[in-house]
């Protein structure tokens, strides 16, 4: 499975916050609009008051289980898009799925608090804007608000974005050059126009030119995403790690 903590640890907090306040909205178990088929619940009875320690740092029951709801509900989604049936998702093999996603999360945290020691506010505004970039949301003080809902106050908050800023610092650090050569972009390129080709031959597609760009940031993301699979895996042989499910 793909570690999905890679997508930011920041960023993967605002979806489940996003999430929370959608559910306010919506009754849990209701039936889809699209099927009328009843959407299971994610199943959270035995999960114990310690999930995970973690080089002695404790993963508690609401942390792990705000984490593994928002997998849950991707699961649900994605069956819902292939027509599969919701009841089959394996939960216990979730559970245990998520468990690691939260371990590489935390080792990430804790090599970075190690690591970095000094972050300047120049550092934590930009990655304030990025976020708000990347999730669509207006200002910061919406940003916040949405934390706020979910029980975060400002304090926590800017400890958050201080977090990431150290984490993007040492993903940054570990992954060095990740600039691709002129050879692996038009790769790229030829193969995402064959697959393009496969589902809609009728369609043109872009010049190289003219996405070349974008691919190179694709290119940089992916290196990136490798590297830091790779760093957290030799962090994983090497930790402290005690699983309670």
């Amino acid at each position: 499975m793909k570690k999905k903590w890679i997508l930011m640890i920041f960023s993967i907090l605002i979806i489940v916050a996003l999430a929370a306040c959608n559910d306010k909205d919506n009754e849990k178990g209701s039936p889809n609009e699209n099927t009328n088929e009843e959407v299971p619940e994610a199943d959270l009875e035995g999960i114990p008051n310690v999930v995970i320690e973690i080089n002695g740092e404790e993963v508690t029951k609401d942390e792990f289980s705000n984490m593994y709801e928002q997998q849950f509900q991707q699961q649900v989604m994605q069956a819902q898009m292939t027509g599969q049936d919701m009841n089959d998702i394996d939960q216990d093999q979730l559970k245990n799925q998520t468990a690691e996603i939260i371990i590489g999360q935390n080792l990430l945290i804790q090599e970075a608090n190690n690591r970095v020691k000094d972050v300047s506010d120049t550092d934590i505004n930009n990655t304030i804007d990025e976020l708000l970039e990347q999730t669509g949301i207006e200002t910061k003080d919406d940003l916040l608000a949405i934390f706020q809902e979910q029980g975060m106050d400002e304090k926590e908050f800017n400890s958050q974005i201080e977090i990431q800023v150290k984490v993007d610092q040492l993903i940054a650090e570990i992954s060095g050059d990740i600039e691709p050569t002129e050879e692996e972009t038009k790769e790229a390129y030829e193969t995402i126009k064959a697959q393009q080709g496969e589902v809609n031959s009728e369609e043109e597609f872009p010049e190289y030119d003219d996405i070349k760009a974008d691919l190179i940031e694709q290119l940089k993301e992916q290196k990136k995403a490798e590297e830091t699979e790779s760093f957290v895996e030799t962090l994983r042989k090497d930790a402290d790690v005690i699983i309670h499910l």
